[in-house]
């Protein structure tokens, strides 16, 4: 699973993890993806590290053009793309499907994509 976040500057990489555990239970997450200006977030890189996966970053500009079930006119003011989270995971997935919609746990916004096979 690819897995899409939005997140707040200063979150932890604990609770990244538990986020990421607690929505995907017991699949296998394949990488991190996000919005270029949380590249250099230390929770956002010490949660890949400890999931041993990489992070995929995104420009606003990507992430603008990717058609999601559930933008967000906030999520465009504040960042200028409808859609972080959904549009991030489904980028990371080379266009993949969207299994996750987008969801917030513990301040956090998280999506879910698959590779299609082929």
């Amino acid at each position: 699973m690819i897995i899409g976040l939005g997140l707040r500057p200063g979150t932890s990489a604990d609770r990244i993890v538990v986020v990421v555990r607690k929505v995907l239970a017991f699949n296998q997450v394949e990488c991190l993806a996000t919005i270029d200006r949380r590249a250099a977030e230390p929770g956002l890189i010490d949660a890949a590290a400890v999931l041993g996966v990489p992070i995929r970053i995104f420009s606003a500009a990507e992430l603008a053009e990717v058609a999601v079930p559930n933008p967000d006119s906030r999520t465009v003011a504040a960042v200028g793309t409808a859609s972080v989270a959904e549009a991030a995971a489904i980028l990371a997935a080379g266009g993949g499907v969207l299994v996750v919609p987008k969801r917030t746990v513990h301040g956090i916004v998280i999506a879910a994509a698959r590779r299609i096979p082929g």
